[in-house]
């Protein structure tokens, strides 16, 4: 049975909404504070994709945001060429000029949602995917962006997820759910908790680890690992 998603938010109600927030999302140590671990996942993915391809030359950061993983990437190995895409104009250009200050090499930035991308086969060594999947709706866009990010990989490249995420057992995600909602509360109280698990529920469809390991690997992923997880958050990838 297909589900309904009619009373989830647009794309130009999240766009507004990240529109208004470059600021918070261009410090990485007060604006990820609803991510649990996101530093350390940030930390993680891109010390695997140095060394998966440690001569990387091509990036692509899907919902950049203000360019926090692609900064963390270029500290790592400098020069890349850098593909930039986000829903967000305002949140694209901080990521812009943020990264283009620090890199050589050339910056491209696309504002478009991750579904329409039309991306060049065998091109990038690295794509990112931090904090965005989780706005995918029905299986037909999970398969129709994870297809098209899978194409664009070069042979050995990698891709690494950094994200909200569902459990397939329904007692795990209550358990999950409100083990975060404890940390939500005692981080800013009653009233951020609620806020903050609310445009969850109006904004974001996550999915499994299970279910978006196993549609890397029917795509064709010779290797998917998890780095990291806590509660409803997780690191995890593969190489092409």
């Amino acid at each position: 049975m297909k589900s309904d998603y009619s009373a989830k938010a647009s794309n130009q109600e999240i766009e507004h909404r990240f529109d208004q927030d470059v600021e918070r999302f261009s410090n990485l140590d007060t604006g990820q504070l609803t991510t649990l671990d996101a530093a350390l996942t940030m930390e993680l993915c891109t010390e695997a994709a140095k060394y998966v391809v440690p001569e990387a030359k091509e990036l692509l950061d899907i919902g950049c945001g203000a360019g926090n993983y692609t900064l963390k990437m270029l500290g790592k190995i400098q020069h890349l060429n850098c593909t930039l895409n986000d829903l967000s104009l305002p949140m694209l250009r901080r990521a812009e000029q943020r990264v283009s200050a620090v890199t050589n090499g050339q910056v491209r930035t696309i504002q478009m949602d991750m579904r329409a991308l039309e991306l060049e086969a065998d091109k990038y060594d690295i794509i990112f995917a931090a904090a965005t999947l989780h706005h995918l709706r029905g299986d037909e866009d999970w398969d129709l962006v994870f297809n098209k990010i899978y194409r664009a990989l070069k042979p050995g490249g990698c891709f690494w997820i950094s994200d909200l995420i569902s459990h397939d057992a329904p007692h795990l995600n209550l358990l999950f759910q409100q083990r975060y909602a404890d940390y939500l509360e005692e981080l800013g109280g009653p009233e951020y908790c609620q806020k903050v698990l609310d445009y969850i529920e109006h904004e974001d469809t996550p999915r499994s680890i299970n279910y978006q390991l196993e549609l890397m690997q029917k795509i064709g992923f010779k290797h998917v690992e998890v780095l990291h997880k806590n509660l409803c958050f997780a690191a995890f990838g593969g190489i092409k």
